[in-house]
């Protein structure tokens, strides 16, 4: 089994084969969730400043949280093996 890597913006990359789910931020259980695992010191924080927009649940138990939409993650697993990381990357971050 290849190591596909997905690229959660700003030059972060997580394994696309440990991703269990990726959702969205709004709602109060998932805003529950990350608040226990930040206690719990398992939430890792990709967004760099910048406003949550998808939380991705790992199989270790791990939250990541990134500042891309769910549904551009999403695509970036679809179309993971269709080329290499820096075709996946929108044109200001492949610089």
């Amino acid at each position: 089994m290849e190591l596909q890597l997905i690229n959660i913006g700003f030059g972060n990359i997580v394994s696309a084969q440990r991703i269990v789910t990726i959702i969205g931020p709004e709602s109060a259980p998932i805003k529950r969730i990350i608040q226990e695992g930040k206690e719990k010191g398992v939430v890792i924080d990709a967004t760099y400043g910048r406003r949550t927009r998808a939380v991705l649940i790992m199989d270790s138990g791990h939250i990541v949280l990134s500042a891309l939409q769910p549904e551009t993650i999403a695509n970036r697993l679809e179309h993971s093996d269709e080329g290499d990381l820096e075709e996946n990357l929108p044109e200001e971050e492949q610089e």
